[in-house]
This record gives structure tokens, C-alpha cells and sequence, in this order.
């Protein structure tokens, strides 16, 4: 099989793998779609993705969604030809957590990610034609869903993650600032989960296009000098700019919530933070999800559309002018979407 394995910065290739069989509790994918994430185009860039750095060769991707072509023993409850996708996220060690983040398994200290370089050995992701995944991993696609918006549950639970961390939106107004493919997903969550009016903020016209084709009812373009709504109830910070802070707290009403989407530097960074304690906002964090994924995919069942986040797609034999192009902010890109097979046809090549 062919898979998509970085090897250090700015070194991509697809390489012939052995085809996987499958262990006891585990099943096979025949991989059809991934999503290029921002992690996948840091380990093609700089070799890490914050604190994790490559030690040797990685397949990339923890997007990706298939059908299942065989199962392993002791397997039930799955059958082949079933589309699927994946919880990428496994907790290593005996998963006991202190009392106060009981069952957010998300802040595990050791969690093993496809796609990730944070243990060595690395945990291999889902970019190639088939891959073995424990069955406790699998998540069934809803009917009438396709396996290219499948392949978008784990950033849309992302999304619905970090909508989950603000308080009860129905009838509220949100808004967003930062539209790249997160961003653009908490549109569309903030949107099915109730919110009244849904304002986006960013730099450039074709993230705001496609915010506003995911839900938003209006936009600032901040590059053209508009300024960010006043006295906002839930704002969501999704660029992860140390600039942005003070403008976002400063549109946060008083009293209000601020949920950090976008990761922040690891470094000293200069940030305008006064307003968080004169006007006593409520900053949180939110970092990937605990089990959302399963109410991404209702919510992708119940026709929650992704498809206006997708721009480009290409063949896996092009994964690295698809990683380029992903990474290019003059592009217009967001998401960009690997075709892991070629029998992967539900949408033409954009």
C-alpha cells in the first residue's frame, strides 16, 4: 500500500508499506479521505508540532475515514464495507485521572494521537490505503453521510468541544475570532448549537467567505480596517494570535466568556490582557475534545453541511503540493483534503 510519510522538515513522501492485517480487537480501514490539520503541516515544515519532534519517519493525518475491509478476532458490533471514521485519541496508562477533570480524558497526561511524534515509537496516522485501528476507535458515519464530511467529525468535535466550554448559547450572539478551519467549524457549531446572530472576524476575504458559507451572519475584515463587535457575551478565539488578545477581550462584554480555541505560542509572547480583570471575563481554555466526536457525527447526521470548508483536494500522490498548498496563507485554502484512494469519488478534484 502507499502511505504518506514525513521524514523531516520539508520532506515528504509516499512510499510503498506493507499492507496491515488485523490483531485481535482491531479492524482494517481501505482509507478514502483525510483533512490536512495544522500539525500535519508543521511536521512537513519544522520536523515538530509543539512540543512533539520527529525521531524517525511518521505517516501523517488524524482526519481520515473509510470502510472497513476486515476485522479481527474478538470484533463485533462492525461489519465490511461499513463506513467509518476514527476517535484518533488513546489514553496510555490506567486512564485514572484527579478527581476534579474526571472523564475529560482530553487532558490525560499521555495520550497517543495518530499522526503523532509525542511517543517513540511514533503513533502512525491515517494517511494511506489501509490502516489497522483498534475496533474501540471506530466510529460508525451516520446513513446518508459520505465518508469526505466523515473524514471531518474529529475537527468539527473540536469545534463542538469548544462551543461545550461556553456557557448555554441559544438565542445568544457569539462571535468568532479566526476563521481558518477551526474557526469556520465553530461558526457552524455555535450555529447548531442555537446561537441568535453569529459575527466572524479575520484578515482575509476567503476565510470570511467561507465562514459566512458556514453559518456566519456577518463578518469584520479586520485587513480592511473594521473593528470587532462591542460587548459580546461568548467569544471564541480561534487564530491563536497573542495580538488578537487585546481587541477580543476588549470586545468581550463585561462579565462575559472568552474561549481559547487557537493554541497559543509556548513563548513569551506581548499581549494586551488588562480587560481580563476589568471587566472580570471569564477566560478558558479548550483543547481537542473527549468524546464530541460522536456529536459531531449525530450532528453531521442530523445535515450540519462541511462541505463549503473544503477548497482543494488532490490524490494521494500529490500529498506534498497538497501540504504546500494548505500552508500558503496567499492560496485561499481551507481545508484541503487528501483523496486516499482512487475509488474515492464523491466530489471532483477542486
Amino acid at each position: 500500500m502507499r502511505a504518506v510519510v514525513v521524514h523531516g522538515p520539508g520532506d515528504v513522501r509516499v512510499e510503498e508499506r506493507d499492507r496491515p492485517v488485523p490483531g485481535t480487537g482491531e479492524v482494517i480501514l481501505a482509507l478514502e479521505w483525510g483533512g490536512i490539520c495544522g500539525s500535519d503541516i508543521a511536521y512537513w515544515e519544522k520536523g515538530a508540532s509543539g512540543t512533539a519532534s520527529l525521531a524517525h519517519p511518521l505517516v501523517l493525518g488524524h482526519e481520515f475515514a473509510g470502510r472497513i475491509a476486515a476485522l479481527g478476532s474478538g470484533v463485533t458490533g462492525l461489519r465490511e464495507g461499513q463506513p467509518v471514521t476514527v476517535h484518533p485519541a488513546r489514553p496510555v496508562g490506567d486512564g485514572v485521572l484527579p478527581d476534579r477533570i474526571a472523564g475529560r480524558t482530553n487532558l490525560h497526561p499521555n495520550v497517543r494521537y495518530f499522526g503523532s511524534a509525542a511517543f517513540v515509537p511514533h503513533t502512525d496516522g491515517g494517511f494511506s490505503e489501509y490502516r489497522a485501528v483498534p475496533a474501540a476507535q471506530i466510529r460508525p458515519i451516520p446513513d446518508g453521510v459520505g465518508t469526505e464530511q466523515g473524514a471531518l467529525a474529529e475537527p468539527l468535535a473540536v469545534a463542538l468541544h469548544a462551543v461545550g466550554r461556553a456557557p448555554e448559547l441559544r438565542g445568544r450572539t457569539v462571535l468568532v475570532n479566526g476563521c481558518g478551519p477551526i474557526g469556520s467549524l465553530v461558526v457552524a457549531a455555535a450555529r447548531y448549537r442555537g446561537a441568535g446572530r453569529v459575527v466572524a472576524a479575520d484578515l482575509t476575504s476567503s476565510s470570511l467567505a467561507v465562514a459566512r458559507a458556514m453559518g456566519a451572519d456577518a463578518t469584520c475584515d479586520l485587513a480592511a480596517g473594521e473593528g470587532l463587535p462591542e460587548d459580546v457575551e461568548v467569544v471564541f478565539e480561534a487564530s491563536g494570535a497573542p495580538a488578537a488578545l487585546g481587541p477580543v477581550l476588549r470586545a468581550t462584554a463585561r462579565g462575559g466568556t472568552l474561549v481559547q480555541v487557537g493554541n497559543l505560542p509556548g513563548t513569551a509572547a506581548a499581549a494586551a490582557l488588562g480587560d481580563l480583570v476589568t471587566r472580570e471575563i471569564t477566560w478558558v481554555g479548550s483543547y481537542r475534545f473527549v468524546e464530541e466526536i460522536d456529536d459531531a457525527l449525530r450532528a453531521l447526521g442530523d445535515g450540519l453541511d462541511v462541505t463549503p470548508l473544503i477548497t482543494h483536494r488532490f490524490p494521494l500522490d500529490r500529498a506534498e503540493e497538497a501540504l504546500a498548498v494548505a500552508a500558503d496563507p496567499r492560496s485561499g485554502s481551507s481545508k484541503v483534503m487528501l483523496r486516499l484512494t482512487a475509488e474515492a469519488t464523491e466530489a471532483a478534484e477542486l
